[in-house]
This record gives structure tokens, C-alpha cells and sequence, in this order.
């Protein structure tokens, strides 16, 4: 009998300190079953999940079990998001965590995203000294912001709970989502159409996930699209979604089965 394969899922936490960001690390390590590995077609770099906004790295943890399952090596990056710009924490805090996750600096990293995190990778890809993207799955991404950010951004109650990040992912011209641009990496979008809230489904148009419209999920450039019957909240621990995650991630399709 093969011996089980080990696979490390490692959550990066980043910590404030009085004078700068620093990342603090630590790291759980699952074991796949018995002869499990990872497929040919799997990259061999790592798989970096980025959470989203007012979550923490626990919401992607199901999702870093079954990619570390594969073979893959997942790092599980909880950040701050409440604490400062998406331009901050990106250069701050989650590039410096990518740097200490990462094997070689020659491979290309993935990234599965859910909600702001998708607008982090789109941030990450402008920097210089960003590492290089391989193939990216991005889970309710408002890539062209969010109504409810044009209704209640300004309300202290939500410039409170969602920080300085949250008041910028709106659909204005001006807004971070527009100014980013079309992806420059291998996309695949999966969004969710069912939402247990009517009032913000009813402030944002067509079909919704009860924070983020179908239509705002999609980006230029993407090379695969899926829409699946779940909320935005719990996207991330969907049994369809983590297959097709797994599917994106080892061929560029959703379409190819995962093993």
C-alpha cells in the first residue's frame, strides 16, 4: 500500500506591529489519502487562497483541504481586510506572504479568490516585484464593483465593519474595480446566483448572489465562466465549486474532470 501523501495547507496571519505590517505564519499540515497525488496536468507550484472581505482564512479552509488533497501545496493567506486600502494590503501584506510561501521564484503562483480577494490578485498584477500569475480562480468577485458600496459606502455603520477596502469596490468610474482593467493571467469566474437577502437583491440589478451581481462577477480577458445555484457567503465551501475549482486549476477549463 502507498504511504499517505503529505500536503502542507499553511494559513499565513498577518500581525500589527507599532511600526510596520509584519506576517506571522503558521501552518497545518494535511494528509491526503493513501496514493493520492497530484494529477500531471497540476502545476507544481503553490495554490494561494485569498479570502474575502471581513472573513477570515477559516471561510477558504474546506477549499484549501481539497486542493491540498491533490497534491498541491496551499497557502491560506488571512489578512486584515479591514485595516487599510486594497492597494495596502496587497503590497503590505499579501505580497510578503506570497514571497515566503513560494518554493521558486520562477514558478508561476495560482490563486483561488473569493469576493475582494479576486480584486487583490487584479491589484497584485500591477506591481513590479508581483510575482508571476499562473491560472486563477476568482469565487463572486465584484470585478466591477458592488451596489451595495454606491448605496451604503458612506454610511458609518459599513465604513466601520468593512474598513477602508470596502468603501472603494464600488461601480463608479472612479473606483478601484474599473481602474484595474482586464486580467492579464489565465481567469476562470464562478459566481452565485442565490441570495437570502431581498433588499440588497433588490438594489442590485438582474441576477445576484445577494452581494455581487452576475454581470459584475464577469471580467474581460477571462477564459471560462460558470454561474452556480449558491450565496455569496458560503460560495467558497460548495461541493460543485471546489470540483470545478480543481477542474480550472489543472487544465484552464471547468469542463475537464478533477480526480
Amino acid at each position: 500500500m502507498a504511504s499517505p501523501r503529505r500536503s502542507a495547507a499553511c494559513i499565513y496571519r498577518p500581525l500589527r506591529s507599532a511600526a510596520r505590517l509584519a506576517i506571522g505564519l503558521s501552518c497545518a499540515v494535511v494528509v491526503a489519502p493513501a496514493g493520492a497525488a497530484p494529477s500531471e496536468s497540476v502545476a507544481s507550484g503553490p495554490v494561494v487562497l485569498l479570502h474575502g472581505l471581513a472573513r477570515s482564512a477559516r471561510s477558504m479552509q474546506p477549499l484549501a483541504d481539497a486542493l491540498a488533497a491533490t497534491g498541491r501545496r496551499v497557502c491560506n493567506i488571512d489578512y486584515p481586510s479591514t485595516t487599510a486600502t486594497v492597494t495596502e494590503l496587497a503590497r503590505e501584506v499579501v505580497l510578503p506572504a506570497i514571497h515566503q510561501c513560494r518554493d521558486d521564484a520562477d514558478t508561476p503562483i495560482d490563486f483561488v479568490t473569493h469576493s475582494m480577494g479576486g480584486i487583490l490578485v487584479r491589484q497584485l498584477a500591477t506591481l513590479d516585484d508581483a510575482p508571476a500569475i499562473g491560472r486563477v480562480v476568482m469565487l463572486s468577485p465584484p470585478n466591477h464593483g458592488s451596489e451595495l458600496v454606491d448605496r451604503m459606502g458612506q454610511w458609518p455603520p459599513f465604513r466601520w465593519w468593512n474598513g477602508p477596502a470596502g468603501s472603494t469596490l464600488g461601480t463608479g468610474p472612479d473606483d478601484l474595480p474599473a481602474r484595474l482593467g482586464p486580467a492579464t493571467f489565465s481567469l476562470g469566474i464562478i459566481t452565485g446566483t442565490r441570495s437570502y437577502n431581498p433588499l440588497f437583491s433588490a438594489w442590485i440589478p438582474g441576477p445576484d448572489d445577494g452581494k455581487v451581481s452576475v454581470a459584475s462577477a464577469k471580467l474581460d480577458g477571462m477564459q471560462a465562466f460558470r454561474t452556480v445555484d449558491a450565496s455569496h457567503t458560503f460560495i467558497m465551501r460548495d461541493d460543485r465549486v471546489i470540483a470545478l475549482t480543481r477542474n480550472f486549476l489543472q487544465s484552464g477549463h471547468f469542463d475537464t474532470i478533477a480526480h
